[in-house]
Formats: C-alpha cells, sequence, structure tokens
C-alpha cells in the first residue's frame, strides 16, 4: 500500500529537478480529440433494442462503430450531419431471394455487378440478408460462398442450406413420396456439410417441390443436425390460408393441410429438437381465413410459453409474391395437349382449350369449382384486380367490379376474362390477388416475437412490371403505415424489428444493435420523409427518407441513390 505521505517528497523532487511545471504536465496528458473515418452528427440515435431514440453522435473507424454519445469536438474524414434526423442499426432481412438456388441471373451470382449490389435493398436501409430460402440453396454451399465473396455484393450475406436441395439430390426424381430411413441418413450428412461450410441453418419449403412429399420425421430429423451448430429452421410452410397453394378440388381429395396445420408442424419441430425454428412470411392467406390470425398468435404463445424456440417473420403488404400470378382459372382446363405437328415458336391458345373445357359438361363443373375455390383464396372477387388486359378500361378495376357492370358471377367473369382477353396468356391477362386482410396483418405485426422481412429478391427497371412493390418498399412501409400511421406498433419497436430481433434469431452477434464495437452497419433515417413510393403498378421507385446506408462502414445509398459499392460480406455465425 502507498501511502500519500510518501507520494509528496516524489512531486516535490520532481519539480525542483527541472520537471515541468504540474499545469503544463496535465494540459500535456489532455486526451487529443478523437478523429473518425465517419462521424454521424447531430442524430437521434435507434439502439436497436426496443429503446426511445436519444440524442448521441456516432463515431465510426476501421468499420466498426468505436464511440456513441456527445462527441464535442472530435473530427472525421467524413462528417454526416445528422440533425433532425435518426440514426439506427442496418436493417437485417431474414428471408431474402437476393440468391437462392433457382437461378443464378438477377441475383448475388450475376455476373452483372448492379444486380449484386441490390440497389432495391440497399436504398431501404437493409445491409444484411439471409438467402438460400424455401428450402433452395445452390451446391455445395462452399461454392456459393467462395463466388460471393471473390465477386462481390451489396448487402451482408448470410446463407442456409435448403431441404429441397438436398431431398433432390438424395432421391433425385423419384421424390413424390416420403424418403426412406436411410435417404434421411444421407441427406442429414449433406446437412452436416453444408452446416460445416457456413451455413446458419436449415431452410424448408413445404408447400414447393420437392418438400411436398416429405413427413415431419424427415424434416425433424434433419432439422436436429443443425442444432449442435446453433442452427437455425426457417420454414414456408404447408399452407399459408385453408389450402396449400396445389390443392384444387377437382383434383384433390379433402384433408388437405391447412393453415392451422402448417404452423403446428414448425412448432413440432422445434419441440421435438430444441432448435429455433421460424414461421417464414407468417400470414392468414384467403377471404376464408380472414380473422384466423389470433388463433395462429395464441397458438404460437402457447408453444413459447412451455419453452419452445419459435419465431416468425412477416413483410408489410398484404399481397403475397404467387399473387402477383393470379390466374384463376386451373391449369389443368386452360392447356391444351400437346400438337408435336405445330410449328416452333406457336403460341399456346390457351382461350381455345378453356372452350374446349366448357363444351364438355362435366369438365365445365369441375372448373366452376375449382374458379370458385381459386377467386376464394385470392381474397374475394373484390381482392383480385386487372392489372393488364386488352380492353384497357378494365385496368385497376376487380373481377368483383366487372362482374357487377356485367351482371353476371364472379366465377363467370373470371371465365369471360380468358375468352376475351389475350389467348396466349393464362388467364387472359395479369391479375393480382391481394389475399390477406389488414386486420391480420396488424395483429401479426404487433407481435415482439415478430421479425420484419421482405421477402423479395434483387431487382432492376428493366425487369418489368410484375416486380412486387416488397421489393422496394418493404422496411420503410413497416416504419411509415404500421408503425407512424396506423399506430399498430411503436417506431422504436418496428426499428427492433428489423435489427436486433432478428439478429438474435439468426445468431448475430455483432450486428443488429448501434452501440460501440458493433459492425458499422448504419442507416441515417428522416422519419419525417420516409415512405415507399413503389406500387403495384409502377414498382420500380427507391424508398424515400432513408438519407444514408452503411455496410461494414461503407456508403452503399446516399439521398436515397445506390452508390453500386460492393462492401458486403458472406457471414458465418
Amino acid at each position: 500500500m502507498v501511502r500519500l505521505s510518501s507520494v509528496v517528497p516524489l512531486l516535490t523532487a520532481s519539480l525542483l529537478c527541472g520537471g515541468l511545471p504540474l499545469t503544463a504536465h496535465a494540459q500535456s496528458a489532455a486526451p487529443a480529440a478523437p478523429r473518425f473515418d465517419v462521424l454521424i452528427r447531430g442524430g437521434r440515435v435507434f439502439d436497436g433494442t426496443g429503446n426511445p431514440a436519444v440524442p448521441a453522435d456516432v463515431g465510426i473507424r476501421d468499420g466498426r462503430i468505436v464511440a456513441v454519445g456527445r462527441l464535442r469536438g472530435a473530427t472525421a474524414t467524413r462528417i454526416v450531419d445528422a440533425t433532425g434526423k435518426h440514426v439506427a442499426p442496418g436493417f437485417i432481412d431474414i428471408h431474402s431471394h437476393a440468391d437462392d438456388g433457382a437461378s443464378i441471373q438477377g441475383g448475388f451470382r450475376d455476373k452483372d455487378a448492379r444486380y449484386r449490389a441490390a440497389p432495391n435493398l440497399v436504398t431501404q436501409g437493409v445491409t444484411t440478408v439471409v438467402v438460400n430460402h424455401d428450402g433452395r440453396s445452390p451446391w455445395p454451399v462452399a461454392d456459393q460462398r467462395e463466388f460471393l465473396e471473390q465477386n462481390g455484393i451489396g448487402p451482408n450475406a448470410l446463407l442456409m442450406v435448403g431441404h429441397g436441395t438436398v431431398r433432390a439430390r438424395v432421391m433425385g426424381n423419384d421424390f413424390r413420396r416420403a424418403a426412406r430411413p436411410d435417404e434421411v441418413v444421407k441427406m442429414q450428412e449433406l446437412v452436416r456439410q453444408a452446416m460445416r461450410e457456413g451455413a446458419i441453418g436449415l431452410s424448408a419449403g413445404l408447400e414447393y417441390v420437392p418438400g411436398r412429399w416429405s413427413t415431419t420425421d424427415e424434416v425433424v430429423a434433419l432439422a436436429k443436425e443443425i442444432v449442435p451448430f446453433d442452427g437455425v429452421y426457417i420454414a414456408h410452410q404447408r399452407a399459408e390460408g385453408g389450402d396449400p397453394m396445389w390443392f384444387w378440388p377437382s383434383q384433390d381429395a379433402p384433408g388437405a393441410p391447412t393453415l392451422m396445420d402448417a404452423v403446428q408442424e414448425t412448432i413440432d419441430v422445434g419441440e421435438r429438437t430444441g432448435a429455433r425454428v421460424v414461421a417464414s412470411h407468417i400470414k392468414a392467406k384467403g377471404e376464408h381465413w380472414r380473422g384466423t390470425s389470433q388463433s395462429i398468435i395464441q397458438l404460437i404463445e402457447r408453444a413459447r410459453a412451455r419453452g419452445v424456440d419459435v419465431w416468425a417473420d412477416q413483410y408489410s403488404y398484404n399481397t403475397s409474391g404467387t399473387d402477383g400470378n393470379t390466374v384463376l382459372l386451373p391449369a389443368w382446363a386452360i392447356t391444351p395437349p400437346t400438337d408435336a405437328r405445330a410449328p416452333q415458336g406457336t403460341r399456346t391458345d390457351y382461350s381455345a382449350a378453356l372452350r374446349a373445357t366448357l363444351a364438355d359438361s362435366a369438365r365445365a363443373v369441375m372448373l366452376r369449382r375449382d374458379v370458385t375455390h381459386e377467386i376464394r383464396r385470392r381474397g374475394g372477387p373484390e381482392n383480385v384486380m386487372i392489372f393488364e388486359y386488352p380492353d384497357t378500361t378494365a385496368i385497376g378495376r376487380t373481377v368483383g367490379q366487372l362482374a357487377a357492370r356485367r351482371g353476371v358471377s364472379p366465377v363467370e367473369m373470371a371465365i369471360q376474362l380468358q375468352l376475351e382477353g389475350n389467348p396466349s396468356q393464362r388467364g387472359g391477362g395479369r391479375m393480382r390477388g391481394f389475399s390477406m386482410d389488414e386486420g391480420d396483418m396488424d395483429r401479426f405485426a404487433a407481435q415482439p416475437w415478430v421479425a420484419t422481412a421482405s421477402d423479395a429478391g434483387i431487382a432492376l427497371p428493366e425487369d418489368g412490371p410484375n416486380v412486387h412493390a416488397r421489393f422496394y418498399g418493404t422496411f420503410p412501409r413497416k416504419l411509415r403505415l404500421y408503425a407512424m400511421e396506423r399506430g399498430v406498433i411503436s417506431v422504436e419497436s418496428a426499428i427492433r424489428s428489423m435489427t436486433s430481433l432478428p439478429a438474435q434469431i439468426v445468431g448475430l452477434k455483432d450486428r443488429g444493435q448501434l452501440r460501440e464495437g458493433m459492425v458499422a452497419d448504419v442507416v441515417v433515417l428522416d422519419l419525417k420523409t420516409i415512405r415507399d413510393p413503389a406500387t403495384f403498378f409502377a414498382p420500380h421507385q427507391y424508398a424515400e427518407g432513408i438519407e444514408l446506408v452503411l455496410v461494414n462502414g461503407v456508403a452503399v445509398a446516399e439521398q436515397g441513390k445506390p452508390t453500386w459499392k460492393l462492401p458486403g460480406k458472406v457471414l458465418r455465425r
């Protein structure tokens, strides 16, 4: 122990022996003003946890947040004036199709660097995406990782391994059945391989081919393999409404899985394996499932109360991806038999095939039963809108409105749209169903275990008009419509649903919050102007109110425009 009396003589001796005066010594020891690569000054900071915003500056150096607070006197290579703005962690899109196993065109593996920059995603504040969803992933995952790392991407990426991919590799074309035990063992090894190569979990597309024919036991066996890696299971479930997308009353027997069955299966996977599980793009789809969100919420809440690690994600639109390709007529009724004598390039005449179906009284009854079902599944006649049609007076109107104008039933109107429309286009024109009820959307959005996700890929203006508005507007829309206008959720909670919550679900430790030591994935936004101008008639419009987006400390969007830089990394857990 050093006594004060022994310290004083030492200080005195130092001063007498020519040392600097005490005041000068103190001045020389004063810390120099901190210097940063980027200094975001004067904003209000959302830390991502759901806390209210607080006034603070943010200092960034070497791609990391190194200081948050009142940084008076600090200097920087670049100073960003965020006065009147808010600063938040970069948004994490937990369900993205910026890349998957389906195609290398238009995604992270496209040769065109404009796609790899993901302009429609970064301009809405997205700095990290989770890809390879719906059971689809490239194989092997290691090759995908190598390509992305060598060629560069705009936002960061986390890679899943697809259940459908491993199922197809083991079962080949013989997948319309349950897998044998030996096949499940082979699938398990492929899942383990992908996890060792850096996948962060298992995705499933149980409403799609080939996952449709899997059993819950098969999915459970594969999900068990991700638990030692602290992986996450994210499922496009077997049904998103009263019936799965493949169900047609004329073709399939009653008893197809419903939304309740599908959510219960996701819960069962979590309960039987201990894995963290996600009911992806949760929704109650179809006119006959309106109002059932409360039952789904109760089902999940009860599972969470007994310890099941179950979560969900949601996009902020009441129309799905497949709703954009709404064809109210079943394929069997409008697809003509193959004619090998037809000249190459001959267009299919769907209207002629429909007339042949209508001429057969038994098949005509089946047709009308299927059309009734599909109109209901797409939200009802008042929620199916025409977007392209030869008779331009029909554009912007619903099937219900057109039917009322003609004095016919919605089913007959759907048939007439094909007969009078473009014969080489299924349905006669392009339609979109708005299949979800906004009340259900609100209830799901308000849940603290529901993350925000786009379910969107990458788009450029030349990709045409049939692009979902969520490609450009999911995250700003959540803030503007659900938080600021409807008050369904607070702004702080909406930010959490885009940042720390998805980071928690997928196991990211150094992103999703804005605090010292975290990676500098940062968004500067203006809550006064933030909105999603993209519409379903004009989808290619960047979000407004997103002032600056940094990925690993590098600007990928400024003043609502992409910079086309590629600083993103392929992240491991």
